[in-house]
């Protein structure tokens, strides 16, 4: 039987593998992003259209990261697990596939 104490063990394990994916993908869009595309009046440069597709990505990877920091923050505070809108504990099946989420099924459904 898993206890609470495993639980924790293995969402903060697959948290910092997570962060580390995150913060290598931060680092290397982070390079794409040094070369930009020539925004000249009636010139098309195709680089435009990468270079603002990396720049969405790395926001995207830069906000995961700070989920990610949060749910860290959450575990060393000892309230990892628990829905931000409802209190409720948050069900073990969704941190396992879902280690930075800060609300329960029920309020996540509610959310969309």
């Amino acid at each position: 039987m898993t206890t609470q104490n495993d639980l924790i063990a293995q969402a903060r394990a697959r948290l910092l593998a997570e962060r580390e994916e995150v913060l290598r993908d931060v680092a290397t869009l982070r390079d794409r992003l040094e070369a930009k595309g020539d925004y000249g009046l009636g010139e098309g440069d195709p680089m435009i259209y990468q270079w603002e597709l990396n720049l969405a990505l790395l926001e995207r990877a830069e906000q995961r990261l700070a989920e990610i920091e949060d749910a860290l923050q959450q575990l060393e505070m000892g309230a990892y697990g628990v829905c931000e809108r409802c209190g409720n504990p948050i069900e073990p099946e969704r941190l396992a596939l879902l280690p930075h989420t800060t609300l329960c099924s029920q309020c996540a459904q509610r959310q969309r």
